[in-house]
């Protein structure tokens, strides 16, 4: 297996690098303090043609790979976190979700101004009793001539006070169990459907997430994404591709936090050497080190495996349970190296540390990620 990067995905590695250097670094920590999404740099992206990456050109996107989305996420979420998630969730869950279950004449008019950074996406999944717990979701779509009547509520969703479109899942047929879930698209405006105030969060906070709500919302049946009673299997296939990319936005946050560690270990002197010289210090930067790149090599081999048409599930969960603990537990220590400073609001390692821990919690927890490869396991024997 050869993870040397193609001419065309080292180009893109060095070019998203520069765009965050140029447009990103400078404006991460005023993103973190305001909570706003940066509607100018979004715009940014959109025109540099980042917004759909691993989207086919006919639909509006670059046409490039999901190895070459995940390095790109990496280089952004190495400067701003919130950033790197919603350009992974936008692309790598919303937009690979449209590609693989919607028709064409969904894919020409939800997938396009999505892939092409001009609209928004939101999924709609979590609600206030149902977490991991899939099968506990409340919020039906019933029937009505050749509309579907939404009612229910979801929380957390991610993108939900500014998407232009919804992917909502929902009962259709509760008493069909597995099969009775669906997945509908819901463009914002139509009648029913609410968003709320954006929640505060610790971390991540530039990236907006609040409740959404639907009270006799009337969705067209050309609107019914996939199958009826397909619903939990593709949210299952986005969840899937979004682990890629949550892996890669934690090994962003994680090289991060090695750069930071590096540059104040080398400038801070204690007992007459920098501290970079004190065995305590230098043992953490090693462990920092191996992991990142354990990580990096298990986000990359699960993309590696989608794109090259492999299973791919057990790896993403590994990808994403790896690394995402591994940049919990380093920027820990990364505030740790810097002591007092690193605990200061405004303090880049500070940020890291809160931006990191939402990363093993959203797109399945680490226990869910446990359940999954566990699961996969067993059954193969292996």
């Amino acid at each position: 297996m050869d993870f040397t990067w193609t001419e065309e995905q080292e180009l893109l590695r060095q070019n998203a690098r520069a765009f965050a250097d140029r447009h990103v670094e400078p404006i991460a920590a005023e993103i973190d303090e305001t909570g706003r999404h940066p509607e100018a740099l979004f715009r940014e992206l959109a025109e540099g043609g980042w917004m759909g990456i691993p989207i086919p050109v006919q639909y509006g996107g670059a046409g490039s790979d999901v190895l070459t989305h995940a390095l790109v996420v990496e280089e952004i979420s190495r400067s701003c976190s919130s950033t790197g998630f919603t350009l992974s969730f936008h692309a790598g869950i919303i937009g690979m979700t449209l590609y693989l279950s919607g028709s064409e004449e969904q894919k020409e008019a939800f997938l396009v101004p999505l892939a092409a950074g001009r609209h928004l996406g939101a999924f709609a999944l979590t609600e206030p009793g149902a977490g991991t717990d899939v099968m506990a979701i409340t919020t039906t779509a019933a029937r009505d001539g050749n509309d579907f009547v939404l009612n229910g509520t979801k929380t957390f969703v991610s993108n939900g006070p500014i998407a232009d479109t919804y992917i909502v899942f929902c009962w259709t047929d509760r008493s069909a169990a597995r099969k009775g879930m669906s997945a509908f698209i819901i463009p914002r405006g139509t009648a029913g459907l609410a968003s709320g105030e954006p929640f505060r969060k610790m971390g991540l906070r530039g990236s907006q997430t609040s409740e959404v709500t639907f009270r006799d919302c009337r969705v067209p049946r050309e609107n019914l994404l996939g199958r009826e009673g397909e619903g939990l299997a593709i949210a299952m296939r986005g969840f899937d591709h979004g682990r890629i990319g949550i892996a890669a936005q934690a090994v962003g946050i994680l090289q991060a936090a090695l750069d930071e560690s590096i540059k104040y270990s080398r400038d801070r002197v204690q007992f007459g050497k920098p501290i970079a010289r004190h065995q305590a210090i230098a043992w953490m930067i090693s462990d920092m080190a191996t992991d990142l790149c354990a990580a990096r090599h298990l986000a990359c081999h699960s993309a590696w495996l989608r794109d090259n048409g492999r299973p791919f599930a057990k790896e993403a969960a590994m990808a994403k349970l790896f690394a995402t603990e591994a940049a919990m537990r380093h920027t820990v220590k990364a505030v740790h190296i810097q002591g007092g400073y690193g605990y200061i609001k405004g303090a880049k390692v500070e940020r890291l540390m809160r931006d990191a821990k939402i990363a093993e919690i959203y797109e399945g927890t680490s226990e869910a990620q446990r359940m999954v490869i566990s699961g996969n396991v067993l059954r193969a024997g292996s």
